[in-house]
């Protein structure tokens, strides 16, 4: 568990703590990495899934279908500590409502899992479980020898526990899969209060990025991993046929880095210009050791001329939200829940349906050669988003969601 990065779990993090704050509530964090105030925060290292010891057994627990005993002893002992710190936690901060972001979802830390899952049980302390991807989703998690603990804490069925997932589909699957009923809240931007205007600090962003006058700026606002599907990105700038540089803000996750060199070996082979910007862009702005600029995701999004969203698969679609924010074209794959639960809204965008085809060309090129209709389309997109994606829906939803947790009604 971490809250120190520009992925789509900690920005969503900061969006809830923002609107319960607004709410009148005070939050506080529990994690093994986190930039949030230090005053309102506990950090124990083996909660962060990238802990050496955390990693060896997610290695372990995912390689084959025997558990060695060892695997169970270390598990046991490193959930026996977290528990502890978790109970050190709540009493220091006289915490009244866990909110549990994703660690009861997927198993990148058993032992913090097992943890939580039996603290709940044993205290009843009333929890949101927030759901951004379930561990069927991912087919690296099917093969395991850990089967038991799965069941016990992805997610765990106790009474004090609400749920909540960012799409319909989850939602569905949820029930179906381990009886679960679930309060669906996509994710949310802050529409009610747009966006400031590109501003003279960003200026220099184009030349730090190596990006010429004359060409385009797209931007690829996620993490290099293989459900990206960024490839498809790189086959549209190279068949668009416009000079242009395809800008990767986020660093490789969680899943090494063998897809990133992939992408670069193939970019090369389709003379497309492929920049890492994961350096120089972070959540807020700063500077390098040596001096160089950090710009914001606010920065990024205002200085690019599209935005290439090719995902195959996502739990609901920060960065697709983050670009009608910001007011920004986008070209997107026809991803499920894109196509089951943001689609019929109404959204425009460029679109293609798992391959980039003539008539996507022809809509991009049309979009970029004629800003009025681009500004009539992120004006369209903008509106819709403030109807259904606002902070002001969020904070509705979790006020249900505390009235059920008092057990109060209404």
């Amino acid at each position: 568990m971490r809250f120190n990065s520009t992925d789509g779990v900690s920005l969503e993090s900061s969006k809830w703590c923002h609107v319960l704050t607004e709410l009148g509530h005070s939050c506080f964090y529990f994690a093994g990495q986190c930039n949030r105030p230090l005053e309102r925060s506990y950090i124990v290292p083996e909660a962060h899934f990238d802990h050496p010891e955390i990693r060896e057994i997610t290695r372990v627990a995912f390689s084959g279908r025997i558990r060695p005993p060892a695997l169970t002893l270390r598990i046991r002992e490193i959930a026996c500590h977290l528990k502890e710190q978790l109970h050190r936690f709540i009493h220091q901060f006289d915490i009244h409502v866990l909110l549990v972001e994703n660690a009861l979802s997927i198993p990148m830390n058993i032992p913090l899992a097992l943890a939580l899952t039996e603290l709940i049980a044993e205290s009843g302390i009333p929890t949101i479980a927030h759901h951004h991807d379930l561990f069927w989703e991912r087919k690296r998690y099917l093969v395991n020898c850990v089967w038991d603990y799965i069941n016990m804490a992805y997610p765990p069925r106790l009474p004090s526990i609400v749920h909540v997932v960012i799409n319909s589909s989850a939602a569905n699957q949820l029930s179906h899969r381990r009886g679960i009923a679930a309060h669906i809240i996509p994710n949310v931007m802050d529409f009610d209060n747009p966006p400031p205007p590109a501003d003279e600090y960003s200026a220099s962003l184009r030349g730090d990025l190596g990006i010429a006058d004359y060409e385009y700026f797209f931007l690829q606002p996620t993490r290099v991993v293989r459900r990206k599907g960024i490839e498809h990105a790189i086959e549209f700038v190279r068949r668009l046929g416009l000079p242009a540089r395809l800008v990767i803000s986020h660093a490789s996750g969680d899943e090494g880095d063998e897809y990133a060199q992939h992408l670069f070996t193939y970019a090369e082979l389709m003379n497309v210009r492929l920049v890492m910007a994961d350096q120089i862009v972070s959540e807020r702005r700063g500077t390098l050791p040596d001096g160089r600029k950090i710009y914001s995701l606010c920065d990024v999004y205002s200085r690019c001329d599209l935005v290439t969203y090719p995902s195959l698969l996502e739990g609901f679609g920060n960065a697709f939200l983050e670009a009608i924010y910001y007011k920004r074209p986008l070209l997107v794959n026809n991803y499920t829940i894109y196509s089951i639960d943001i689609k019929p809204k109404g959204f425009k965008a460029i679109e293609f349906d798992g391959f980039i085809t003539e008539k996507t060309l022809r809509q991009a090129r049309e979009v970029l050669d004629n800003p009025a209709l681009a500004e009539e389309m992120t004006e369209h997109n903008y509106q819709l988003g403030k109807r259904y994606y606002s902070y002001r829906t969020l904070a509705h939803q979790l006020r249900s969601i505390l009235h059920v947790l008092s057990g109060e009604e209404g």
